[in-house]
């Protein structure tokens, strides 16, 4: 059975073979910090998105997605617009360039899991999936 030391060296080995350690480039490959990915994703799946529900959905602190969504803005990629039913709230959208890089991304993460999905046998896959999603409940869950 298992235990708690097992599992912490079983989740670093991943994170360091899936490149979740650099902190500077996706997984993917792509030269860009994970944050500013995750968030293109976000903004790409669902457009327009209050800055407070990209942090939420990022998982990061309101400040921290602040300074996200300049970095996104500095490189051309989102504009931050009032919210039209909320005088103080701000909607984060990505421009024209920003959708093309999200574009980029998603080509690059979608080639990514599909050469490493390819390489769990595939009786395996379902339980895989299943693992991971196990994994990331229970770290709601604390």
């Amino acid at each position: 059975m298992a235990d708690e030391h097992e599992l912490q060296e079983a989740v670093a080995r991943f994170v360091r073979a899936f490149d979740l350690h650099q902190p500077d480039q996706t997984p993917c490959g792509q030269p860009i910090p994970v944050s500013e990915a995750h968030a293109l994703g976000e903004l790409a799946r669902d457009g327009a998105l209050r800055q407070s529900d990209l942090a939420r959905r990022l998982r990061l602190e309101k400040s921290t997605t602040s300074r996200l969504v300049t970095q996104l803005i500095k490189r051309g990629w989102a504009e931050r617009t009032p919210a039209p039913d909320d005088g103080r709230g701000v909607l984060v959208q990505l421009t024209p360039p920003g959708v093309t890089a999200a574009a980029r991304l998603a080509e690059a993460r979608a080639a990514r899991f599909s050469a490493v999905l390819d390489r769990v046998p595939e009786g395996e896959r379902d339980d895989v999936l299943r693992a991971l999603t196990t994994l990331t409940e229970a770290i709601d869950a604390t």
